[in-house]
């Protein structure tokens, strides 16, 4: 009885520890929507307040008694008294409490409310040198914050290469080791595949979708669909930001945003798409275990493979199309009025490169995930120079999919994660996207009339079987058990590689080497 009541001391603690973080979350998501421009100082010190609050009530002598109720204080793994009387779901709870503890400890109070503070007053400074195309007024900041990731790395600890140390926040158990084989498997067939596409003698027309779009009325549709897809407007919103985000404080408060352009319709209509994936997840998490890691997402792989199966697998499906074109079209007859499904299907599937990740096709999207891990590999490692990195940014461009930026805004300043520290996140990405074709997979094997469903609109089986399969689970299995577990294999890419072959082989009429029986 004294061990349960020490679970439960455990667990009411790390709860309290969570209000804290959920408060933060509150102020940087404000901070991305609402806030006033002129407030970014005091916002900056009251998220360092409350994020060294958390780091040190998690750090503290009580979390750690309690932990060591349970566990081994020097190995943290689980004392032989109890490995008969605590059931699975709470040795996962106690595992996965330790390892964010014992990492935790390693971050001295002051370094943590010091990069709190240079995060959100990097950010602040990143979204002004985005919109003015200035580098160089980001550069102090960008080069203070890599400081301080080196430092973090070393305080972590790490085997081969410090980015390790920051990957492992991101995806535990990944290594830069195990991504560049991966990676350089994956482009390589990618640039085949693009290759082909180039020389086929069908290309789409793309102007159509950089009509005038009433912007308004781009949102109300985003709205549409993210209802259709299961995302309760009851515990989440929908608002504007500079970088869709999707951010949660419990699974009844989960948040999603995009943006919008009057000549670009796909960006807020996918944005929403994609950033509703990753709010289904958190609205699906277990609400019993809020708090602690088993109501918290595996991975950020994991996770990204939610947002990139509902934005590709089912967004850019013919199915999904055949239910909401004739939806899109009333919305904007005179834009879309004269054009027929498959001229608009093929158009929300042009296979191109472009300049901007979150605006890039499914085929193209992991080559700038791949730029960017090799670029910021090189940056914690110390080997290129800060200052350097408009141009290093470039020439991998150029490199990869062989167009150049005209400016920074397009280049190296396009994406947020750098501003808050986020170096190890990138690779998530293409994981997920890996995750998701497998995943997507099975649902088809598990559901035959899965597709049948989404051409009517029904989206509801879909979203049962990820919350079954995926999101009850939150960290009780790492992202490598959980995906065996559901599909029976361990992670590769012949799925999304099966996947890309077959669907843009037939859109722009080129022979593939997988035979169409294989996706069933």
């Amino acid at each position: 009885m004294a061990t349960l009541g020490a679970l439960d001391s455990l667990t009411s603690k790390l709860r309290e520890i969570h209000h804290l973080h959920d408060a933060a979350a509150v102020l940087s998501w404000d901070q991305e929507t609402y806030m006033p421009a002129g407030s970014g100082a005091i916002r900056a010190e009251q998220l360092a307040t409350l994020q060294t609050l958390a780091h040190n009530q998690f750090v503290s002598r009580e979390v750690e008694a309690l932990l060591c109720t349970f566990l081994d204080s020097e190995t943290g793994i689980l004392l032989s008294k109890h490995q008969d009387s605590l059931d699975d779901t709470s040795q996962a709870l106690l595992r996965e409490t330790w390892r964010d503890f014992s990492r935790a400890k390693k971050l001295p109070s002051a370094f943590v409310n010091k990069l709190e503070r240079e995060c959100s007053i990097a950010q602040q400074v990143w979204a002004e040198s985005r919109q003015t195309n200035d580098f160089q007024r980001f550069l102090p900041n960008l080069e203070r914050l890599v400081g301080l990731k080196r430092k973090e790395a070393d305080y972590l600890g790490y085997t081969d290469s410090p980015y390790n140390a920051l990957l492992d926040t991101f995806e535990p158990g990944v290594t830069v080791a195990q991504l560049r084989p991966l990676f350089a498997e994956l482009r390589t067939h990618l640039i085949r595949l693009l290759k082909q596409i180039q020389h086929s003698p069908v290309q789409p027309n793309t102007s159509l979708l950089t009509q005038s779009f009433d912007t308004t009325k781009q949102i109300d549709f985003g709205r549409l669909v993210l209802k259709q897809m299961g995302y309760d407007f009851q515990r989440g919103r929908l608002d504007l930001s500079a970088h869709p985000f999707t951010t949660s404080f419990h699974p009844t408060d989960v948040r999603v945003t995009t943006r919008v352009f009057e000549n670009d319709m796909p960006s807020c209509l996918f944005s929403c798409i994609h950033e509703g994936g990753h709010g289904l997840y958190e609205q699906g998490l277990s609400t019993q275990h809020y708090g602690t890691p088993l109501g918290e997402a595996i991975s950020l792989g994991i996770h990204e493979s939610q947002s990139r199966l509902w934005e590709n697998s089912v967004g850019r499906s013919q199915a999904f199309w055949q239910y909401f074109y004739p939806k899109l079209r009333e919305v904007f007859p005179s834009q879309l009025g004269g054009v027929q499904t498959d001229e608009f299907y093929l158009a929300i599937n042009q296979a191109e490169p472009s300049l901007i990740r979150v605006e890039a096709d499914e085929l193209t999207y992991n080559l700038h995930i791949m730029v960017r891990f090799e670029i910021e590999l090189e940056i914690i490692e110390g080997r290129v120079q800060i200052d350097e990195l408009p141009e290093i940014w470039n020439a991998k461009i150029e490199e990869y999919l062989g167009i150049t930026p005209s400016n920074d805004a397009e280049g190296v300043l396009q994406d947020v994660h750098w501003s808050f520290g986020a170096f190890g996140y990138f690779p998530t990405y293409t994981l997920g996207n890996l995750y998701a074709a497998m995943l997507f997979d099975q649902a088809k094997k598990d559901m035959t009339d899965l597709e049948q469903n989404i051409s009517q609109g029904n989206f509801q089986p879909l979203k049962n079987w990820l919350n079954k399969h995926v999101h009850q689970w939150g960290r009780q299995y790492s992202a490598s058990d959980l995906i065996q577990r559901v599909t029976g294999q361990p992670l590769t890419p012949e799925p999304f590689i099966r996947n890309l072959e077959e669907k843009f082989g037939n859109l722009y009429q080129f022979p593939t080497s997988f035979s169409s029986k294989t996706s069933t």
